[in-house]
């Protein structure tokens, strides 16, 4: 991740107070509170009102909230304590996004996959509900946008602040700005299909652009490398894209010889620091493919291509060398680091210059 989000405070967290106050007020408590009823939520008012109103209402995104929340309770009034006290460690720690991120051994992760060996039947309707709980059938009832308001508005309110316009995941494509009817998709940066309990909490939600959501991370894990061809695999530290520290990747470019017109991405290497944070660039590099994008932009014709082309025949034509693009360069890339791929941009032209192709 080359730069990190803003968070962004906004009225949708509320969304998640009230699945905290499930979780742990009406789940948590049922082998000791009888049988489910509407006075288990008169501790979170908004949230008994949101209820009530589902079960009158007659919609499919109100029928499933309800009725799964009612499943799940019968399913964790059978459970001891000590089966209580894990799966609440669970839900604490699948949404301290940041510990998860740093590989923090008190934030302890956890996948369907692993629930579903001692809980098959509940892992099943936990996931049915928190993949269900992002989606507009359910976001879109008035009676609840009331309460949490809409993603739409929580995206305008995020860009308002994020202003680079760029994806922190590539830096290559545009955001949806401000001044656009569209947003972005929000990508849920521990994927839903895999794990349980964050699936609308915003410290888990990222805007990113469709290729790096949809073409290139997908469902895929970040939070785990595939180690052998079994499927066993390691916990690997991951950008957190709500740091509060900036970190700067450090990028250079090498190439293997100096005839652009026969270059391949074989003879392109692309070198990535600070060693401080190695393991985090390693894991986005494979999440995301930068790599291959990187090198497919640096051989494609109207991207390095046309950078050599600038400084070689445009700044030539005006008698300018390339030494003064270069330092022109190195003062915009300085201030705006992503505006027309400048962080790219200067590490390939500063390699062809070593290659002898700006002599």
């Amino acid at each position: 991740m080359l730069f990190p989000y803003t968070y962004v405070p906004h009225q949708m967290e509320k969304m998640q107070e009230f699945i905290d106050f499930i979780f742990h007020e009406v789940w948590c408590k049922a082998p000791r509170s009888g049988e489910f009823r509407i006075e288990l939520f008169d501790a979170q008012p908004e949230l008994k009102d949101i209820v009530k109103n589902f079960h009158f209402a007659d919609t499919k995104g109100g029928d499933f909230f309800n009725s799964h929340i009612e499943r799940i309770y019968q399913l964790f009034s059978v459970l001891s304590q000590g089966q209580v006290r894990q799966l609440k460690c669970w839900y604490l720690g699948n949404n301290d996004v940041e510990k998860v991120c740093r590989k923090d051994t008190n934030a302890t992760l956890v996948r369907y996959d692993e629930i579903d060996t001692l809980y098959p039947e509940l892992s099943q309707q936990l996931a049915s509900f928190f993949k269900g709980l992002y989606s507009q059938s359910l976001l879109g009832l008035a009676v609840l946008k009331e309460k949490i308001g809409n993603i739409e508005d929580h995206y305008q309110a995020f860009v308002d602040v994020n202003t680079e316009g760029k994806c922190p995941f590539c830096g290559l494509t545009d955001l949806f700005g401000p001044y656009q009817r569209k947003r972005e998709a929000y990508d849920h940066y521990l994927p839903k299909s895999l794990y349980p309990f964050n699936s609308i909490n915003f410290k888990n939600l990222v805007p990113a652009c469709y290729k790096c959501n949809s073409s290139y991370k997908s469902s895929k894990d970040p939070f785990h490398s595939v180690k052998d061809p079994m499927g066993g695999s390691q916990r690997r530290k991951v950008f957190y894209p709500y740091a509060d520290s900036i970190h700067h990747i450090e990028l250079s470019v090498s190439l293997k010889h100096a005839d652009i017109k026969k270059m391949g991405p074989e003879d392109i290497e692309l070198h990535f620091g600070p060693e401080s944070c190695q393991e985090e660039i390693d894991t986005w590099r494979d999440v995301y493919g930068i790599d291959d994008r990187y090198r497919d932009k640096l051989l494609a014709e109207n991207d390095g291509k046309y950078w050599l082309t600038q400084v070689l025949d445009e700044w030539n034509e005006d008698d300018r060398a390339p030494s003064d693009y270069m330092k022109t360069l190195s003062r915009h890339t300085a201030r705006k680091p992503f505006a027309e791929s400048n962080f790219l941009k200067k590490p390939f032209l500063e390699a062809c210059r070593a290659a002898g192709i700006l002599d």
